[in-house]
C-alpha cells in the first residue's frame, strides 16, 4: 500500500501503516495517519478525506494557529481535539541561516517533552481508544510536532529506531510544498534554510536526548507521561495487526 495519499492541498499526509513492531507485528493500515494542517483541504481534498473514513482528529496546534488558519471542516460521526503540545512559541521561518537545523530542531523537540506532558498523554489516550480510529493527528506541516508524537506512538509499538528516523525523515519529499505554502502565506520566501526539512539527524538527536535523560523514549513515555506496560499492550491491540 502507498504510504503517502495524495491530495491537492495537503502536502504531508501519511499512514503510519506497515511497519514491524512488537513481535513482529505490523502496524495495520489505514487506523493512524499523520498529516499537515487540515484547514488547507479544498473540496476535492475533503471528499477524498471522508473516504478514508476518519473517525477522530487531533490537531497539535496552539489555539491561535487555529484561530488565523480554521481547523478540519466539522462533520457529524468527526470527533475533534484541540491539544497544543507545544508551549513555547517560535517563528521558524524567520530564523536566521546561522541557526544548525539539527540540533535547533532536536532541542525545541525536548522543550515540546517536557512542557506538553499533559497534552501528549491525553493525545495518546485518544489514540489507544479502538472506537476513535481511524486517527489523523496533525500540526502545521506534520513535521515537528506531529512528528514527536508519532515517534512516540511508534516506540511503545516497538518499532526500531532507525524506522522511526526513517518515518520522520519522509518529510523530506513534502518540502517543497511546504515552503511554497508558507511563502505564499508570508508573501516572501522563509529566511531560515531549514524550514521544512526533516533531515534524520533532527529525530537522531532527539533519541539521544530521551536516552540522556530517561533511558529511552520509552522510559520517557513511562516517567513522564505515566504509560505502562498495560496500556502499552492497549495501544499494540489497537494498532498491531494480530
Amino acid at each position: 500500500m502507498d504510504r503517502h495519499l495524495a491530495f491537492g492541498h495537503l502536502r504531508n499526509f501519511r499512514d503510519l501503516g506497515g511497519y514491524r513492531g512488537f513481535e513482529g507485528r505490523t502496524v495495520r493500515w489505514g487506523r493512524l495517519y499523520r498529516s499537515d494542517a487540515l484547514s488547507k483541504m479544498d473540496d476535492a481534498d475533503w471528499a477524498r478525506f471522508r473516504e478514508l473514513g476518519v473517525k477522530t482528529v487531533i490537531d497539535l496546534r496552539y489555539p491561535f494557529e487555529i484561530a488565523r488558519h480554521g481547523r478540519v471542516r466539522e462533520h457529524d460521526g468527526l470527533a475533534y481535539h484541540n491539544l497544543s503540545v507545544e508551549h513555547r512559541p517560535y517563528r521558524q521561518a524567520e530564523l536566521g541561516p546561522e541557526v544548525a537545523t539539527g540540533p535547533f530542531l532536536a532541542g525545541k523537540y525536548a522543550e515540546v517533552a517536557q512542557d506538553g506532558v499533559v497534552e501528549l498523554r491525553q493525545a495518546l489516550d485518544v489514540i489507544v481508544a479502538a472506537e476513535n480510529a481511524p486517527v489523523v493527528f496533525h500540526c502545521a506541516s506534520g513535521k515537528d510536532r506531529t512528528g514527536l508524537l508519532a515517534a512516540l506512538v511508534l516506540t511503545l509499538l516497538d518499532v526500531p529506531d532507525e524506522v522511526i528516523v526513517e518515518d520522520f525523515a519522509l518529510t523530506e519529499l513534502a518540502t517543497a510544498g511546504l515552503v511554497a505554502d508558507i511563502t505564499a502565506l508570508m508573501g516572501v520566501a522563509p529566511t531560515w534554510p531549514g524550514y521544512g526539512r526533516a533531515p534524520g539527524e533532527v529525530m537522531t538527536l532527539f533519541l539521544a536526548w530521551a536516552e540522556e535523560n530517561h533511558g529511552s523514549l520509552r522510559g520517557y513515555a513511562e516517567k513522564q507521561l505515566g504509560i505502562d506496560d498495560a496500556y502499552v499492550a492497549r495501544l499494540r491491540a489497537t494498532l498491531l495487526e494480530p
